[in-house]
C-alpha cells in the first residue's frame, strides 16, 4: 500500500468497508430511488453493487455507477448491460478474464489480477448521480484502494471516475486532467483514462473499440 494511499483512508475515520450496507442510508435519494425499485422489480439485487475480483489483484477498474438494466439487476459490475459486453470481451482478450460472459453472474467468468468497482454504488435516477452523492460514497473506494496491497494500476472509466480516484490518490485535477488514453503517476502507481465504454459513446463515434483496447493493452504492457 502507498503511502498516499494509506493516509487517504485514515483521513475518512471511516472502517474499510468496501461496499456500503444493502440498506445504506447516506444517500436519501438513492435509499428512495431503490426502495421504488425493490417494490418493482422484487427480484432484481436492487443494492450497493459490491466490488467484483480479487482484492489481491493488481488492476483495478473503476466506473460511475450501475446501470439500471445492468449491474442493479445482476449484482454484478458492468454484468446485463452494453458497458459489459466491451468491458468484459476487451477484458477476455488481454488475459484479464478467464471464462466466457454471459451477461449473467453466474456466467462461470474469472477476472484475473483484476478488480471492479464504481465511484457510486447504487443506480442513480438516470444514470446521474449528484454530486454529494459522488463525495459521500468515495469513501468506499477509498477503502478498495487501501485494502488492496498489489494495486499497481487504475483505469478509470470517464471523467466522473478519474475525479472521483483523484482525492483518494492525493492528486489535484491541474496535476492529472482528464483525457482519453492519459497516463498519470501517483507514487508507486499509475492511473490510466478512457473514455466510458457507454454505448452512448460507442454509437456516437465518442469511444471506440479500438480505443478501448489500447486503454488495456497499454495497461497490460506495463505490468508485464
Amino acid at each position: 500500500m502507498t503511502t498516499s494511499r494509506s493516509e487517504a483512508a485514515r483521513s475518512n475515520r471511516q472502517p474499510l468497508t468496501v461496499v456500503p450496507d444493502r440498506d445504506c442510508p447516506l444517500c436519501p435519494r438513492l435509499l428512495a430511488f431503490r426502495q421504488a425499485n425493490r417494490t418493482r422489480e422484487p427480484s432484481w439485487h436492487n443494492a450497493p453493487v459490491p466490488p467484483f475480483g480479487d482484492i489481491k489483484a493488481r488492476l483495478l477498474i473503476v466506473g460511475l455507477a450501475p446501470g439500471m438494466q445492468g449491474a442493479n439487476r445482476t449484482g454484478r459490475p458492468f454484468t446485463g448491460d452494453y458497458a459489459g459486453d466491451l468491458l468484459y470481451a476487451t477484458l477476455l482478450e488481454y488475459g484479464f478474464a478467464r471464462g466466457s460472459y454471459q451477461a449473467r453472474p453466474d456466467d462461470g467468468l474469472k477476472l484475473i489480477d483484476c478488480r471492479i468497482a464504481n465511484a457510486v454504488h447504487c443506480v442513480p435516477p438516470q444514470n446521474k448521480p449528484l454530486p454529494v452523492e459522488i463525495n459521500t460514497c468515495r469513501q468506499f473506494l477509498a477503502a478498495n484502494l487501501a485494502t488492496m496491497p498489489n494495486l499497481r494500476a487504475i483505469v478509470a472509466l470517464g471523467r466522473i471516475a478519474h475525479d472521483t480516484v483523484l482525492k483518494p490518490l492525493n492528486l489535484k485535477g491541474s496535476q492529472a486532467p482528464f483525457g482519453h488514453g492519459a497516463v498519470h503517476q501517483a507514487g508507486a502507481l499509475r492511473l490510466y483514462d478512457s473514455y466510458h465504454c457507454s454505448r452512448y459513446n460507442t454509437n456516437t463515434g465518442v469511444l471506440t473499440p479500438e480505443m478501448f483496447r489500447s486503454v488495456f493493452a497499454k495497461v497490460k504492457a506495463d505490468l508485464d
